[in-house]
């Protein structure tokens, strides 16, 4: 009998996420059935998507269900097996409990060679994060040479790819961070154009109209709040904005009301779009042929923040909801 130690949800967090809403236990796991799996986790990826599953709201995932393990992307290895697809020492990425151990349907669950890159990019640059980044920035933000492309959250997960991306195609990009490092990095390694400090320069529509003087033709948004406001009155005619997040909302008890001037989508013909990149799922492959040359030529770059130790993950998780992560938020569980 295997015992896993296991992250639960307590209680739904009001408003900000704090630590009394998860309780660790150790738990015995039942034996196999035909067709599952037991596996254990490698490293759990960690995302701003779990805040709002902390909730009772629909959303586009069912809700974390309370005194049950959290769950979230994992890399892990197979320990025991009784599902033809999988053998033991397998290593495997899909969806996992917050947990040393899972007992698995297999359902979901892909075989990656853990020689073709290093198992943390299978969570970050080459797994989910970076995926929504080349999906909402290539196929729908579709940015042009010499155009201006704004990103969010510049050096999260997602943004570190999407500024690349777009700087790739030739775009003029600028980006915001939390602080001087990560805006640093942003133009120092990543190439944006310009990054600004949005704990600094509170003034969002001076920054822009200063380092977009010819307005944004693409927004690809990660924090939502003030800051989409600024950029939703810079938009350019024809600017095409990219839904993909709205990190300072998610712990709001209340909704925050849209930006002003909605009447300007169609004075601008903007084009307003928001994804969720699971639904895009069977067109994947494309993504890791074309990043993954990217990458492997040292033209893409990425960052991550690996924490060591499961019970690091509540703490974790709640730096990520305040941005006090630099990259891609893993945990290291084996």
């Amino acid at each position: 009998m295997t015992q896993a130690t296991r992250i639960i949800l307590a209680k739904r967090p009001q408003g900000a996420v704090t630590g009394d809403c998860f309780r660790t236990e150790k738990a015995n796991l039942p034996a196999l059935a035909e067709g599952q799996i037991l596996v254990e986790t490698l490293y759990l990826s960690l995302d701003p998507y779990m805040r709002p599953r902390m909730t009772e709201l629909n959303s586009y995932v069912p809700p974390f269900e309370l005194d049950k393990p959290l769950t979230g992307g994992g890399i892990s290895r197979i320990v025991e097996s009784r599902n033809p697809k999988f053998a033991v020492g397998d290593t495997v990425i899909g969806a996992v409990d917050w947990a040393t151990h899972t007992v698995h349907d297999g359902k979901g669950m892909r075989k990656i060679d853990p020689n073709a890159a290093p198992l943390p990019a299978h969570l970050g640059i080459l797994g989910m994060p970076g995926y929504t980044a080349y999906h909402g920035m290539i196929r729908m933000g579709q940015p042009k040479p010499g155009e201006t492309v704004f990103v969010s959250a510049a050096t999260g997960a997602v943004g570190q790819v999407a500024g690349q991306l777009a700087k790739l195609k030739g775009a003029h990009v600028v980006g915001c961070a939390g602080d001087d490092a990560k805006c640093a990095y942003a133009v120092e390694e990543l190439g944006y154009d310009a990054c600004f400090n949005h704990r600094k320069e509170t003034d969002y529509g001076a920054v822009l109209d200063r380092l977009c003087p010819d307005g944004i033709n693409v927004d690809f948004e990660n924090v939502g709040g003030e800051i989409f406001h600024a950029v939703f009155a810079r938009m350019a005619t024809f600017g095409r904005i990219v839904m993909c997040g709205a990190i300072s909302e998610y712990q709001d008890e209340k909704p925050k009301p849209g930006p002003d001037k909605m009447f300007s989508i169609i004075q601008k013909s903007l084009r307003i779009e928001g994804f969720i990149v699971s639904n895009h799922a069977a067109t994947m492959d494309e993504f890791v042929r074309e990043v993954g040359a990217l990458l492997r030529d040292g033209r893409l770059k990425s960052r991550d923040s690996i924490v060591d130790g499961l019970e690091q993950a509540p703490g974790a998780f709640m730096g990520l909801l305040e941005g006090r992560n630099f990259g891609k938020l893993i945990v290291k569980v084996s």
